[in-house]
């Protein structure tokens, strides 16, 4: 079992920045095999896809509207994954998951289901 905490979320102005960042405990030993992802959800909408790493920090994937401003980095001495997110815009506001994978390079074909664990989320308010 692995326990996803993320942290760093809060209230900023149009054009800001914010990193957040999702810690992983338990069993940790297993942390720097497993792909690692950002989803949000935004109000009244699903949630949706916004960034991805590999188990060694490679080949990461962004959602279009995010390239370019958002930067998904992890760190497994750690056990951290961090979205620093630059330019940040009104539609930005959403609640931000942190997820672990269930494989160790993350899929753009096979969906939600290739995540085996979720953080409880946290909160980013951009101000229009």
């Amino acid at each position: 079992q692995i326990q996803l905490v993320e942290s760093g979320g809060g209230l900023v102005q149009a054009g800001g920045s914010l990193r957040l960042s999702c810690a992983a405990s338990g069993r940790t030993s297993s942390f720097n095999t497993r792909a690692m992802g950002w989803y949000r959800q935004g109000p009244g909408k699903d949630r949706e896809f916004v960034a991805a790493i590999n188990w060694n920090g490679g080949t990461p994937n962004y959602q279009d509207s995010v390239k370019g401003r958002f930067t998904i980095s992890r760190d497994n001495a750690k056990n951290t994954v961090d979205l620093q997110m630059n330019s940040l815009k009104p539609e930005d506001t959403a609640v931000y998951y942190c997820a672990a994978g269930a494989l160790n390079y993350y899929s753009s074909t096979i969906g939600e289901r290739q995540w085996a664990y979720w953080g409880q989320g946290t909160q980013v308010t951009v101000a229009s």
